[in-house]
């Protein structure tokens, strides 16, 4: 049983500037809750309880959001307000955990979950969820984090969930090397390699690493006595692809959807998604849609 999630939240979201440089990139709402509220929720419904928050100074209005603010709910319920009451209430179910640990300085996504060691430990597996992507399992009767944990649990290789890419934007991406010919969405099967942008001609498949990951708890020791790669930084994928050596990894590739909203036009695509099945705004913004599509 996966019951802990890690969510590296420390970066400065440089992608995101101008927007990011007051509030930080995972506050960013879609719609009417934040990246980083749809990201809990996902990990929430695979089954997690604890949501660990690799965070930063600058970083404390993640944490209000999920803290209780009993002002303000004193006052939404003087109000009548029940609705946004409840709403507010319901962020996160009463048996789920928000835990932060700080980054103290910016060594690298390897670095940023080494330092949530303390709490996951090395004798648990964990989930990783990177806040700026998320993933939609609209249509799925369960969600593809929740497929992972299935798959970890009948293989007991760690996980790393892909997507296929145009060929033509794989130097974009790392890009998994597998052991099969082929893989379809919902199933699983290991790697032989990853490889981080490749050039078109060298790509061994099409398959993008998105941005989730289910690891053992043995990951940290190798993560610690990895040496700093590109960027000088603690590369996470030097760490897995030693682990690859030591126990297997496989490639999990996604059923659902996946917006990179740490990027805008990812973003805007997310907006478009959501908005248009919100149980509110839905209708409204499709008349929107409507209207400015008929001005083109």
């Amino acid at each position: 049983m996966i019951r802990k999630a890690v969510l590296p939240v420390a970066g400065f979201g440089t992608r995101c500037l101008p927007a990011s440089k007051a509030i930080p990139k995972e506050m960013i709402t879609i719609v009417d809750k934040p990246v980083i509220q749809y990201v809990v929720e996902e990990a929430v419904a695979a089954g997690i309880k604890e949501i660990v928050l690799v965070t930063h100074s600058s970083k404390g209005a993640i944490e209000n959001h999920f803290d209780k603010h009993f002002e303000l709910e004193s006052t939404l319920e003087a109000k009548g307000k029940h609705e946004l009451l409840e709403e507010l209430r319901n962020i996160i179910p009463d048996d789920v955990k928000i835990i932060s640990v700080r980054q103290p300085e910016p060594l690298g996504l390897g670095h940023a979950i080494l330092c949530a060691r303390p709490i996951v430990g090395d004798d648990e597996p964990f989930a990783v969820l990177l806040p700026d992507v998320l993933v939609d399992g609209q249509g799925l009767a369960r969600n593809d984090l929740a497929g992972m944990v299935d798959a970890f649990n009948a293989t007991g290789q760690a996980q790393i969930m892909v997507e296929n890419v145009p060929r033509d934007m794989v130097y974009k991406y790392g890009i998994v090397a597998l052991e099969t010919p082929d893989l379809a969405p919902g199933q699983s099967a290991a790697i032989s390699s990853v490889v981080e942008k490749p050039t078109v001609e060298a790509a061994p498949s099409t398959l993008a690493v998105i941005g989730r990951y289910l690891l053992p708890g043995s990951i940290f020791p190798l993560l610690a006595k990895t040496p700093p790669g590109a960027g000088n930084e603690i590369q996470l994928t030097d760490a897995i692809d030693a682990l690859r050596g030591q126990e297997g990894v496989a490639a999990y590739r996604m059923q659902g959807a996946t917006y990179d909203c740490g990027h805008q036009l990812g973003y805007l695509e997310a907006i478009l998604a959501f908005a248009k099945r919100h149980p509110k705004h839905g209708q409204g913004f499709q008349k929107l849609l409507a209207r400015y599509a008929d001005q083109e």
